[in-house]
């Protein structure tokens, strides 16, 4: 055979291999459960089917035709309140009614380097990243009440802006979430622009795998919650790296004192929101992937302070990822959490918010929390891609499965129309999503629905205190037996 022919022979033979590598990278490891079985309070805990390099399963965006929509849930209705904006993720509604839009995107260099760095931007340039992010902060208005924003201003572009995420406004300072720090500006109502110089609130680790940054202020507005997610998988690259993330942090708005870290072990942490009856933060995380399609089940939670959900050592409480190499903390298995309620495994939820009262979404989404999950890019079939509504009782407890709300966003073809990002309330009772491949903010309500009741928190009374020990003394005395012979 001559050299030519060998080579021509390897050439096909090398081509082979990459297709047949390709084509089981694409296709991905097929689920064994429904993302029903991986949802709710006890959700299926799959065997883990650890992947040395991740299926990919994303669904590409092909945005929406004029008139499209996405399909709501029997008595709501949806139409497009904003669109034609540049990847918006967060919302967030002012007390005047006005909704500032931050559009974003990760920072240029986020990826990192080489083949891994290539690798991953295309995967996101896929899934609908730009590649640059906007950096704006738009207001959008509805000065008439038809449920359409018909006016539109930017408040600031790309100065003192890098992708900019979470958002939080009290007593006339608008705080804005960098990737990298927290700042604030002085902003009042109804302005349409912002001129000033902001103020530096408290730095963020930069960037990572999860650049999105997260904000809430505590209900008197003296406290500033903010959720950093990790750089990596699980730690791959050593914890040194994971210093000050996967965690939430809060910082007191009245001193001047660093920082303290509220929670951690949350591998990325994003929607953040008191729960009305319990007085309780709430978070939605995204956790690890590379166990196979049908682990770790992302999941709703509330975060008491000093609490560690495990990341990213344990999930789920009692499983062990045996694929960390970095020692754990001392006794964690002791102190680590079990989070309240499964979303499904890769669904990616990201913004999430609490009925409080005065919401127009009908009787059956009255009492709970509205959640839009961005969809899945390593799941086969994919999950995800929808808003979904998770009921709560009286006591302010999750019950059930995750209730569609909007849906539609994937095509048969495996194609995605958008990809819900964010949620928020408009001041009608109206709910907003934004889709930020699309650049369309949605708004969806029950036409014909009341505003419905104010949830009140649960209060429960105390025991009274121990004031004396009048108990039976007698119950606290013992005495030793006597060997007994063991028979032989």
């Amino acid at each position: 055979m001559s050299t030519k022919r060998k080579l021509l022979v390897a050439l096909a033979l090398f081509l082979l291999i990459l297709g047949g590598f390709a084509f089981w990278l694409w296709r991905g490891t097929p689920a064994e459960h429904t993302i029903e079985e991986l949802s709710g309070k006890d959700p299926v805990i799959a065997e883990p089917r650890p992947e040395t390099i991740p299926s990919v399963a994303i669904a590409k965006p092909i945005g929406w035709a004029a008139g499209e929509a996405p399909v709501a849930a029997p008595g709501l209705e949806v139409k497009r309140f904003a669109e034609g904006l540049d990847h918006p993720r967060v919302i967030h509604t002012l007390p005047n009614g006005d909704v500032i839009v931050a559009e974003a995107d990760s920072p240029v260099s986020n990826p990192g380097g080489g083949l891994v760095g290539w690798i991953a931007q295309h995967l996101m340039e896929r899934a609908g990243s730009h590649g640059e992010s906007p950096d704006r902060l738009v207001l959008l208005r509805d000065g008439d009440g038809d449920g359409v924003a018909e006016q539109r201003f930017t408040l600031i572009e790309g100065k003192h802006l890098a992708s900019p995420s979470g958002l939080a406004w009290d007593d006339d300072r608008l705080y804005v979430a960098n990737h990298d720090a927290v700042i604030v500006f002085d902003y009042k109502l109804g302005e349409t622009a912002i001129a000033g110089e902001p103020r530096k609130v408290m730095d963020l680790p930069a960037a990572g795998n999860h650049w999105m940054r997260n904000l809430v202020l505590s209900l008197d507005g003296n406290r500033l919650y903010v959720a950093v997610g990790s750089a990596s998988n699980i730690g791959e690259g050593g914890m040194e790296a994971e210093k000050g993330r996967a965690a939430i942090w809060e910082k007191d708005l009245t001193k001047d004192a660093y920082p303290r870290q509220f929670a951690q072990g949350l591998r990325n942490p994003n929607g953040l929101a008191w729960n009305p009856a319990t007085e309780e933060l709430w978070t939605t995380v995204n956790e690890r992937d590379q166990l196979g399609p049908d682990l770790v089940p992302d999941y709703l939670t509330n975060v008491p302070v000093g609490a560690h959900y495990g990341w990213p050592w344990i999930y789920w409480k009692k499983y062990d990822d045996d694929r960390v190499k970095s020692p754990p903390p001392l006794y964690i298995d002791d102190f680590v959490r079990k989070p309240e309620y499964a979303l499904g495994a890769h669904t990616a939820p990201l913004g999430m918010v609490f009925t409080l009262g005065g919401e127009r979404m009908g009787a059956g989404f009255a009492n709970g929390a509205f959640i839009a999950r961005h969809g899945s890019w390593n799941r086969n079939p994919r999950a995800g891609y929808d808003v979904v509504f998770v009921r709560f009782d009286a006591n302010g407890n999750p019950q059930g499965l995750p209730v569609p709300v909007l849906t539609g966003f994937l095509t048969d073809g495996g194609q995605t129309r958008g990809r819900p990002t964010w949620v928020g309330f408009a001041k009608d009772g109206a709910l907003l999503v934004s889709d930020d491949t699309a650049g369309i903010i949605w708004r969806v309500i029950a036409p014909q629905a009341a505003p419905s009741p104010v949830i009140k928190p649960v209060k429960v009374g105390s025991l009274p205190p121990r004031r004396q020990l009048d108990g039976d003394p007698a119950q606290y005395r013992g005495s030793f037996q006597a060997d007994q012979k063991v028979k032989q």
